[in-house]
């Protein structure tokens, strides 16, 4: 539900702080070896071989290019400025990768789940399956799972994976039936809590001739705290660490010896920009979050991490628990960004050489769109909206301007208000639930809302199609009651605890309900619990009060745990009818013009 990062972890069980030397650490290979240097590989054959390795992460069924702020990518310029580019869209992704792939004998493009889940309606609308065939014919070869896999719980995973139409709703084109994916799904720390066994498969060998390279595919542990409840029954989320080293053993026995790692988890840049040097001054100096304890304790045996899961872009170098360079890598999301990767592969060892002088050299390239689009995506885009065109197009409503959401990086979102403002105004009536005020998830903010028409719908039109993409999860409404101190609380946990201390998830609040954060202090106090207000009066921790939000954050999800006490539960509409609704009071006369965010004040 969330694409926020977050932690939910054990203390770790392993550690290799005082391993000088690995059998398994490809950096010990030929300190200086160069490549193509011939010995060991046969006749004719160097002994060392470049790998090219293609990656990305959360793509969303981001199938056309996203809009507003989250269709670009921040560009670093030579003398310090920053300037956005217009990124994303499948028909171009396809291009780069192609066009990328020229020249290189051996090539294998990999993935760090969320490939399917969170999407906009031309592929959520069909249940992922356009996303699906897109990415096979992008020669997509493996990706882990990510949180998002499991929107629609695991027997919708395993048919996205094995095939199969929908069961209720059946096949979508007439004649044909969904094949499934064409490359490998692993989820090797999950297990189904009746049988013991990995859902799909752990790990993949890719092979090429004598070259073999191994994967190892895992979500973040904490997928529960961000998927609902139904998402992930049955099922069990097993450590990133300790499941990524008993797998690159596994590999290694069966002789494999190149590994890569796939974690839907990932880290936090210093700096937004795609092209930022996260290894100045140092090595992974300018990269901090999860994504760094793992790297620091997996197996010197795993060559090179491909993340995900923070939709941030970095290729850093944080060094393996033997001191040994290891990449680590994240293509931000929604396909504006791939990363390209060098491996080189010592067909004598098996392994791949990292040495500081081989080391993997990661770049993330730009998805740009002044490159030609793929035909084969736009056929493919366009034969799928014509499916969806008869809902996607209808208009729901007017707005005045870009409304900022998914794209803004501001703790209170305009478009976050706007959700906010139409759940309280659909769950307010006494029959209704007798909501006094709402409160929204960022994480389930999925795009802006653009003012520009991405159709023929006409600028300032906010179609079916575009507030879906907005609001894909079709969660149902609660309405509950809470006490003032719980609701204070639910506050606190938006800047504390194991989940959102580290990476604070503000949520957005509807009209009236205003308060102070202080991020000039830290944890809970970030709260000035005495400027929390209802209507300019002040929450009494005694008092109860009817609170409406979606089912996810009733379940307690995004570490939102204080949520799960409520009492009184009233099921309301889904949350997009309510965003519908609301847009659809508005006129082309009297648009909707972009909430002022003005409900939380923000100390720096």
């Amino acid at each position: 539900m969330s694409a926020t990062p977050q932690r939910h972890r054990r203390t770790r069980r392993l550690t290799f702080a005082a391993i000088a030397v690995t059998a398994g650490a490809g950096a010990m290979v030929a300190a200086a070896l160069p490549a193509g240097a011939a010995s060991g590989g046969g006749a004719g054959k160097s002994r060392t071989v470049d790998v090219q390795m293609l990656s990305f992460n959360d793509f969303h069924g981001t199938l056309e290019p996203p809009q507003g702020s989250s269709g670009t990518v921040i560009e670093r310029q030579a003398d310090g400025t920053t300037k956005a580019i217009p990124a994303g869209g499948v028909e171009y992704l396809a291009t780069g990768l192609r066009e990328a792939r020229k020249g290189h004998e051996y090539s294998v493009t990999a993935a760090a789940g969320d490939m399917i889940g969170g999407s906009p309606m031309l592929s959520g609308l069909f249940h992922d399956e356009p996303t699906v065939e897109a990415l096979n014919k992008l020669k997509l070869d493996v990706s882990s799972v990510g949180n998002h896999e499991f929107d629609e719980g695991k027997t919708e995973l395993r048919r996205m994976a094995y095939g199969g139409c929908h069961p209720v709703e059946g096949c979508f084109e007439f004649g044909k039936e969904f094949t499934g994916a064409e490359y490998k799904y692993l989820a090797a720390n999950v297990t189904d809590e009746k049988t013991k066994r990995p859902l799909l498969n752990p790990t993949f060998i890719w092979q090429k001739g004598d070259v073999k390279i191994g994967f190892i595919g895992v979500t973040l542990e904490g997928t529960p705290d961000v998927v609902t409840a139904d998402g992930v029954k049955g099922l069990k989320f097993g450590d990133e660490v300790e499941t990524i080293n008993k797998y690159a053993a596994e590999l290694n026995k069966q002789g494999v010896k190149s590994i890569v790692a796939l974690i839907h988890e990932g880290g936090l840049p210093a700096n937004g920009a795609y092209n930022y040097d996260c290894d100045s001054p140092g090595a992974g100096a300018g990269i901090s979050g999860a994504i760094v304890d793992i790297a620091k304790n997996v197996d010197p045996k795993v060559d090179a991490l491909v993340t995900g899961h923070t939709h941030q872009a970095y290729a850093c170098n944080i060094p393996d628990p033997a001191g040994n360079p290891r990449m680590v890598t994240s293509a931000a999301s929604y396909g504006r960004l791939f990363t390209d990767t060098t491996l080189t592969y010592d067909r004598q060892t098996k392994d791949i050489v990292r040495t500081a002088a081989l080391a993997p050299k990661p770049v993330n390239k730009v998805v740009s769109r002044d490159q030609p689009k793929a035909p084969d995506m736009t056929e493919l885009i366009t034969r799928w909206n014509a499916l969806a065109a008869p809902v996607a197009s209808r208009p729901m409503g007017y707005i005045s301007a870009d409304i900022a959401g998914r794209g803004s990086e501001a703790p209170e979102k305009p478009l976050g208000d706007l959700i906010a403002d139409a759940q309280l105004e659909a769950t307010a009536p006494a029959a209704k639930g007798g909501a006094q005020l709402a409160i929204m998830n960022p994480g389930g903010i999925r795009a802006d809302l653009a003012y520009k028409a991405a159709g023929a719908e006409g600028d300032g039109v906010v179609t079916y199609g575009e507030s879906y993409t907005v609001q894909p999860f079709n969660n149902l409404m609660n309405i509950v009651d809470l006490t003032g101190a719980q609701l204070i609380t639910a506050l606190q946990q938006q800047v504390s605890g194991t989940v959102n201390g580290p990476n604070p998830k503000i949520l957005q609040v509807s009209k009236g309900f205003t308060y102070t954060l202080d991020m000039t202090k830290t944890g809970a106090d970030r709260i000035v619990v005495d400027s929390v207000k209802l209507n300019g009066a002040a929450i009494d921790p005694a008092k109860t009060y009817r609170v409406a939000m979606n089912e996810f954050l009733a379940g307690g999800g995004d570490g939102f745990t204080v949520l799960k006490e409520h009492k009184n539960k009233l099921v309301g509409v889904p949350d997009l009818e309510a965003l519908n609704a609301y847009l659809g009071k508005s006129t082309a006369a009297a648009p909707i013009a972009p909430p002022a965010a003005d409900r939380i004040t923000v100390v720096k």
